[in-house]
């Protein structure tokens, strides 16, 4: 189906596109940037394919520009901290004529909007470079709002010098809690604030067009993308699996450089000290390198500092996730490796649990992603590597060592291959349906496993959370449905649509970037540029995923029948919390047979489970960790007293250390002494993981008058 799909979409893209002229703007006080050709013959060859062959069929209209509009300008000045009221009442013709320009091809309408940012960029932080002349009184009690989203933009260009005044004060004063030296601290913020001007001026045309690109098409739906030239390259780059450094997925996210993921087994996954929406703000080479702040910098430099050869030592300061940004950073020093993604497989572990005097033995199987070699696979190699090879062996070692039970931890694992997702889920049962695949057409594909061999038909338990996604929720949602299996954790993701990555230098001809050119009185022969595609790629949501019982993955994903308390905020985090994402729905049931059903020993589990909870120490640890989290993330401001802050900070710092030591003596190790992070290596305090464990120890010893699971024979 999706192969069928694809060709229409080539076949369809012998567009008859034409940059239509339009009027630039110039911005006096931005480097007046501009479009290009090629970027509008490719905004013109995705409005077509988003409202032809997006699965959603999206119509272009006013409708859709003000929310295209809405993004944009959210997406340049999230916080309000750079467009005035009066540039916002400017840009509100172009509300509903956005939807018009993306049709022709007109870039100049969002070009100016950017220009003005820009200008509004170089302004204030020309201010604040002016303001370090003045003293600065720190014992008032003034604040910084750092976070203004939910307030007006400012009025006037007074108000807006009165609000970069205080971010000036705010910095200074962070910088005089660790250092006395105000010349040295206002010479240190002076390089800053020029870094800041420096790369603002090295933005182009291609950043320009990629962020009204992220607007346009996520207005559609969150997973339809475009990506240009360079950030293709990245793509295929990641595609390939491999690189140099510490392992973690960068993004900035309000002027902050910010940890999204970060692969297992890789430096900072070993250093056991960064974790998601931690943000970095400083990068320091060697062991005595002198650290260069990060904040506000761009995403590709900030990366080009952190990567680098292996065998190197990077330092970063980091913020950890929920604490206030005017908090105290921690160093956390890493030894850069090769970090092939293809070997960042599926891990075990055994754990033992004590059960009315008997000893009952659980295998772990923690599987980050699921990945496949594809050119070994298209070569025909049998060993190909892949997630399911790579789990079927861990199985057969776990046999031999006779465990009890199996737990598979998908917690952070946000999907991959389609096709390893059924392979996964062929292991534990024996033939049968695993996914439904609906096209925009409404045709439905039934995905099977035709393979009648099972690996493991014992205890089974999947382990999930907010960010377990996509081919995840397929594997969840087929061992659920089939009862093959127990779901404990926290609602899935919720991702049920299928993308359909499309080369654009495929389906757009060179040529008609040279006869637009000629058209307009231009020379533009296209150029090869080596690793780099000419026009960019384009991720087409073109399906959608249903389980074999006929729900959607989409917007609910999958919800446990063990549910544990979620340390990722569902209200920021997942499909529901779109504006843009698709609905929840269901498609009749494919044929399938069960092979087990929980439904009368889940009650007794929860029991249990509860109860043990009661009388947790690490439970309650972990709620408060959860209500922490939920005040630091309500703080707007700080307050620019230094000695108010100072007292806050240190107390922060001494709460957080009497904290984490008593979750380890909760967990069993030792309590560390001031000044040490860890006392010993691959320390485990992952109490969720432990305690999923338990559920199906609960499992394996109930009685069998709770159990009406049947357990199948290889």
């Amino acid at each position: 189906m999706l192969k069928k799909l694809y060709l229409m979409l080539v076949l369809g893209a012998a567009l008859a596109c034409h940059a239509a002229p339009a009027k630039h703007i110039k911005v006096n006080g931005s480097n007046d940037i501009q479009p290009d050709e090629k970027q509008a013959i490719v905004c013109q060859t995705i409005a077509k394919f988003i409202s032809t062959y997006n699965y959603k069929k999206v119509e272009l209209n006013d409708s859709i520009s003000e929310v295209v509009y809405n993004r944009y300008i959210k997406l340049l000045d999230e916080s309000h901290d750079y467009f005035l009221a009066s540039d916002i009442t400017d840009f509100a013709k172009y509300k509903t004529v956005l939807d018009d320009d993306v049709k022709v091809g007109n870039l100049n309408d969002v070009f100016y909007i950017f220009n003005v940012y820009q200008k509004r960029y170089i302004e204030h932080v020309q201010y604040s470079i002016a303001q370090l002349n003045n003293n600065f009184d720190f014992t008032t009690n003034e604040t910084f709002t750092f976070d203004r989203e939910k307030l007006p933009w400012a009025a006037s260009q007074s108000e807006m010098d009165k609000i970069w005044g205080m971010r000036v004060k705010y910095d200074l004063l962070s910088l005089k809690l660790a250092n006395s030296d105000m010349a040295k601290n206002k010479e240190t913020l002076k390089k800053r604030y020029e870094n800041l001007l420096s790369q603002v001026n090295k933005l182009n045309s291609q950043d320009v067009f990629q962020v009204f690109m992220d607007a346009f098409t996520e207005a559609i739906d969150p997973h339809t993308n475009y990506f240009n030239p360079s950030n293709a390259a990245n793509f295929n780059i990641d595609m390939s699996r491999q690189l140099e450094g510490i392992g973690a997925s960068l993004n900035t996210e309000n002027e902050f450089v910010t940890i999204k993921s970060v692969l297992p087994g890789g430096p900072a996954d070993k250093s056991h000290q960064i974790n998601i929406d931690d943000r970095i703000v400083g990068v320091g080479q060697g062991k005595d390198g002198e650290f260069q702040n990060v904040i506000g910098w761009r995403i590709e430099n900030a990366i080009a500092l952190i990567r680098g050869k292996k065998g190197t030592i990077v330092r970063l300061e980091i913020l950890p996730k929920g604490v206030n940004a005017s908090s105290k950073p921690k160093i956390v020093e890493m030894l850069r490796e090769k970090i092939i993604l293809k070997d960042a497989s599926a891990k075990k572990e055994i754990r033992s649990y004590n059960s009315n005097g008997k000893v009952v033995k659980i295998g772990i199987i923690s599987v980050p992603a699921f990945y496949i070699d594809f050119n070994d696979y298209k070569s025909g190699n049998p060993n190909y590597k892949s997630t399911t090879h790579d789990v079927k062996l861990i199985i057969d070692s776990l046999k031999r060592e006779n465990v009890d039970g199996i737990v598979m931890d998908f917690r952070q694992n946000g999907g991959g291959s389609l096709m390893e997702a059924i392979e996964l889920t062929g292991l534990f049962i024996k033939t049968g349906p695993v996914v439904q695949v609906r096209n925009s057409e409404d045709q439905i594909e039934v995905d099977k496993d035709e393979d009648p061999s099972i690996a493991y038909s014992g205890p089974l338990a999947v382990l999930v959370d907010r960010f377990s996604a996509s081919a995840t929720e397929i594997f969840s949602g087929a061992i659920q449905d089939y009862g093959r299996g127990l779901i404990i954790g926290t609602q899935t993701y919720g991702k049920g649509s299928v993308q359909n990555a499309i080369d654009l230098d495929r389906v757009i001809s060179p040529s008609l970037l040279e006869r637009t050119a000629a058209l307009m009185g231009k020379s533009k022969k296209v150029v090869s540029t080596g690793s780099q595609s000419v026009f960019g790629q384009l991720n087409l949501t073109i399906a959608k995923f249903y389980r074999v019982s006929g729900n959607s993955t989409q917007h609910k994903g999958v919800t446990p029948d063990i549910q544990f308390p979620s340390v990722i905020p569902l209200d920021k985090y997942g499909e529901d919390t779109e504006p843009s994402a698709m609905p929840f729905d269901v498609i009749a049931r494919t044929t399938y047979t069960k092979v087990g059903d929980f439904s009368a020993v889940i009650p007794q589990l929860n029991k249990l489970h509860e109860q043990r909870m009661e009388n947790s120490a690490s439970y309650k640890y972990l709620l408060q960790d959860i209500a922490d989290f939920k005040k630091h993330d309500a703080d707007k401001s700080v307050t620019l007293n230094e000695q108010v802050l100072k007292k806050q900070r240190d107390a922060e710092e001494k709460k957080a250390f009497e904290d984490n030591n008593l979750r380890r003596v909760a967990m069993g190790l030792q309590p560390l002494k001031k000044g040490e992070t860890k006392s010993k290596k691959n320390e485990d305090m992952d109490f969720l993981k432990r305690e999923a464990g338990q559920v199906l120890t609960d499992y394996i010893t109930l009685d069998n008058k709770f159990t009406t699971t049947r357990i199948m024979s290889n």
